[in-house]
């Protein structure tokens, strides 16, 4: 997936007998495909970087670490920048702020020194965000719960590769307007331009398997797919279907070249044969993540990953793993 920060630096910035547990998803689903904007709301405001003020770097100095998520300043709780920024504007003229925040997830408290510049501007010192914008292609959509699945992993955080635990977000339409090509060490990826006013569902949850949650637009298309169980996909020829350019779907053709089934994300690797694709992307490039794997008719997967080292491989992660998790969450 290939996201663009929004990165704000703001002044003032055994055996037991218990039931098994029966997932409902439907054999049958709407088959992806299509590119998609996302855009999401995370709870709490994450610490991303820091920077000097009167050559100090005061958001270290209080002990404050990448990765950190603000939850309260001066025992006021937030959830968005704004919210932050207008606090600290509240309280300045103390010239220290009260911070509590979370890392790994245990509750901390720190006293953070405020800075005034030449023109009367407070700094934290800190670099902060609490959204994230990106790409992926959407995989499926459930006609009976209307429950979409996309990305096939989670989405994290690029500066601490935390999982962003997430408020609200939105999937909606977005072009491809162009490819960086992947090379050997290096992936490539889509690029792209957002309509954020043609939403197509809202995303719930952020997992490990992938984001989830509801479509409202009209569907897509009518290209019902049969959902294939992992004990029935073979090694062989598959197709991935993405989007490389504007918003014209195409299936590719791929070989799968390991089947893992103890893995929680990458359960397909495979290969790329498709040169068409080849040519156009050097393989798997970011983006892609969420496109839908079919074998025989069948949606077996969704592309999760890209091998770094040599790009026309990637990975895939079953569509059951993700079927059980969109349903589970309902």
């Amino acid at each position: 997936m290939n996201f663009k920060k929004k990165l704000l630096v703001f002044s003032l910035c055994i055996l037991t007998l218990f039931p098994s547990i029966v997932f409902a998803y439907s054999n049958k689903i709407i088959l992806g495909g299509e590119n998609i904007g996302i855009k999401v709301n995370a709870k709490n405001v994450m610490v991303v970087g820091f920077y000097k003020v009167e050559d100090k770097y005061v958001g270290e100095d209080a002990g404050l670490q990448i990765g950190d998520l603000i939850t309260k300043i001066d025992n006021i709780e937030i959830s968005s920048i704004d919210e932050m920024i207008s606090i600290i504007d509240q309280h300045k003229s103390n010239g220290f702020i009260q911070i509590t925040f979370l890392r790994n997830q245990k509750e901390m408290h720190t006293t953070l020194e405020l800075h005034q510049d030449s023109n009367g501007v407070y700094k934290t010192g800190l670099y902060v965000k609490d959204e994230i914008n990106g790409i992926g292609t959407l995989t499926y959509i459930d006609p009976n719960t209307k429950i979409f699945g996309a990305l096939g992993h989670e989405i994290s955080e690029k500066n601490t590769m935390q999982k962003v635990e997430i408020k609200d977000g939105l999937i909606f339409k977005s072009e491809i307007t162009g490819i960086s090509r992947s090379e050997n060490g290096t992936p490539g990826s889509k690029e792209a331009k957002f309509y954020n006013d043609e939403i197509y569902g809202t995303i719930k949850y952020n997992e490990e398997s992938g984001i989830f949650g509801i479509y409202y637009d009209q569907f897509p298309n009518n290209n019902v797919i049969e959902v294939e169980e992992p004990d029935n996909v073979k090694l062989g020829n598959a197709q991935i279907r993405t989007v490389i350019s504007d918003s014209t779907i195409e299936n590719y053709d791929i070989e799968i070249i390991n089947i893992n089934k103890t893995d929680t994300t990458k359960n397909i690797l495979f290969k790329i044969t498709d040169p068409e694709l080849l040519q156009k992307t050097g393989g798997v490039v970011a983006g892609m993540s969420g496109s839908p794997i079919i074998q025989n008719n069948k949606i077996i997967g969704a592309v999760t990953h890209v091998v770094v080292n040599d790009p026309t491989k990637g990975y895939g992660i079953f569509i059951t793993t993700m079927l059980e998790e969109g349903e589970k969450k309902e």
